[in-house]
């Protein structure tokens, strides 16, 4: 017997502009995920009452987002009462411990088949409004890290300051992240991966939020973001650079993956196209909040006894340039290996499923590409990080 999870699937909705007007502004978050599930299950002519639990990753989870969304996506596909669901939030990277739970899960002998994803309507749930103008870290954390933390934009100056990254570099690698993601649009290598989400009467196909005229010029006419009087005052270091340019967009979507034991697979007659190599997750300093990308590079290929040379595609999500950026420069990154279709500057950040979507998109790309591993690792407020290596099958 093997126990061993595998990814049989991945699939996600377009990316819509997350603000009123957006292509998926209009649809409730639960009908956006339920589109995904059904598409996900139709495709690989699974039976929805086989799937064991559903996990999905879920940020602000108040408002139409509050009541298991996953759970009532499930049910609003018309799914099988029996099965379960469970929302997970580790912030940024609450898609990607999605996945992480369901092959653990599998592995240890808990499940067979698990669908695991994520899905966020910043459009109608916008990003803070679980806090409610409270507190959410208390006086403690308030005291540790005293005069306080900080917004993850200002988190992404100091990112930018210590590792030496200018306005033009970052202004130029976002840039780059519109054009790679609009060739890859104009080449049909999101095709595959995307369920088109119908909304009044107008079938949504294409990602929204990619922009193919921008360019370094155009992002560089752009203000600074998070500049204030006390942060000027408290980080006199910082020369003010992250703007709406190069930092990620606020967007709605949703992604799932369909995850079985390589029994179950075998068992059904279905082929894997990925299986899992290494996972980490791990803390790193909640002041600069955006690095732990790079400890927990080096801890999951250290787990898999190999190194950054045996990969063939990166997924650093880019939450903001100087993430990816400084990623590569810390671990010495490929850039060409990096972000090869455009990441979350381009296609956009809808928080709880972007850990989902990117493991879709990497998934797809080795597909095309003929690659054989995958490196997957985003950065989670409070100063955390997902990793995951995937091997193509």
């Amino acid at each position: 017997m093997s126990r061993e999870p595998v990814i049989i699937d991945a699939v996600r909705s377009p990316m819509g502009r997350g603000k009123a007007g957006g292509a998926l502004s209009g649809l409730h978050p639960v009908e956006l995920l339920a589109a995904v599930l059904q598409g996900l299950v139709e495709r690989n002519d699974l039976d929805p009452g086989a799937v064991d639990d559903v996990i999905i990753g879920c940020v602000s989870r108040v408002g139409e987002q509050s009541s298991t969304v996953g759970r009532m996506a499930w049910l609003a596909a018309g799914y099988p009462e029996h099965v379960p669901a469970t929302t997970i939030d580790r912030m940024c990277g609450s898609g990607q411990q999605a996945i992480h739970f369901a092959a653990q899960g599998i592995k240890a002998g808990v499940y067979d088949i698990v669908i695991a994803g994520g899905v966020e309507s910043m459009s109608r749930v916008p990003i803070g409004s679980a806090r409610l103008d409270r507190d959410p870290v208390g006086p403690r954390v308030s005291a540790r890290y005293a005069p306080g933390l900080i917004h993850q934009g200002v988190s992404a100056e100091l990112v930018a300051a210590r590792y030496g990254l200018s306005r033009e570099a970052m202004d130029a690698y976002s840039a780059a992240s519109h054009q790679r993601a609009a060739r890859a649009r104009a080449a049909g290598d999101f095709t595959a991966e995307i369920v088109p989400v119908a909304i009044d009467n107008v079938l949504v196909t294409e990602d929204e939020t990619i922009r193919p005229a921008t360019t370094p010029e155009t992002l560089a006419a752009l203000s600074p973001a998070f500049e204030t009087p006390s942060y000027a005052a408290r980080f006199p270091e910082i020369s003010w650079s992250i703007t709406a340019g190069n930092s990620s967009q606020i967007t709605d979507g949703a992604s799932a993956l369909l995850l079985m034991s390589e029994d179950a697979a075998r068992r059904l007659g279905v082929t894997p196209r990925a299986r899992f190599v290494g996972f980490d997750v791990c803390g790193d300093d909640p002041l600069l909040m955006l690095t732990a990308p790079i400890p927990a590079t080096e801890r999951v290929l250290r787990k898999a006894g190999m190194a950054l040379a045996d990969i063939d595609h990166v997924e650093v999500n880019e939450a903001f340039a100087p993430v990816p950026l400084a990623w590569a420069k810390a671990v010495g990154g490929d850039p060409e290996k990096l972000n090869p279709l455009g990441g979350a500057i381009a296609l956009g950040h809808p928080l709880g499923a972007s850990g989902a979507r990117l493991m879709t998109t990497m998934l797809h790309a080795l597909s095309r590409s003929g690659g054989r591993y995958g490196l997957q690792t985003m950065c989670e407020a409070g100063g955390m990080a997902n990793a995951t290596i995937i091997e193509r099958l």
